[in-house]
């Protein structure tokens, strides 16, 4: 069993998270909020529209990517570039688990399976 499937020997938050002043407290911001609807007022007044509609765009990706849609579909779908699926698509197979996690999370309180 490798290191990153070794549960025990598993890189901490701290080292798998590049250091970004104020995230931490962003985070909590997050955790904070109850429900859908506080977070989606949160992140309006948060993000501009632009930031916004790039983030629903990389959480599609990353649905759709996770579901096995090739990355012109998705392109097509979403509508993003190849090269954004491409990246998101990384991210999803080797970045911090965010991705995975919140996709588990989401399936499971839906009752959608892959």
């Amino acid at each position: 069993m490798d290191k990153m499937t070794d549960k025990r020997s598993a890189p901490t938050l701290a080292h798998r998270v590049e250091p970004i002043s104020g995230l931490t407290e962003l985070a909590t911001a997050f955790c904070s909020l109850c429900n859908e609807d506080e977070v989606v007022i949160f992140l309006r007044d948060l993000c501009t529209l632009p930031e916004l509609e790039a983030l629903a765009h990389r959480w599609q990706t990353a649905r759709l990517v996770a579901d096995g849609v090739s990355y012109v579909e998705v392109a097509e779908r979403v509508p993003t570039s190849t090269a954004t699926v491409t990246r998101v698509a990384q991210w999803l197979r080797h970045g911090t688990g965010g991705y995975r996690l919140a996709l588990e999370r989401t399936r499971s309180r839906t009752g959608r399976s892959r």
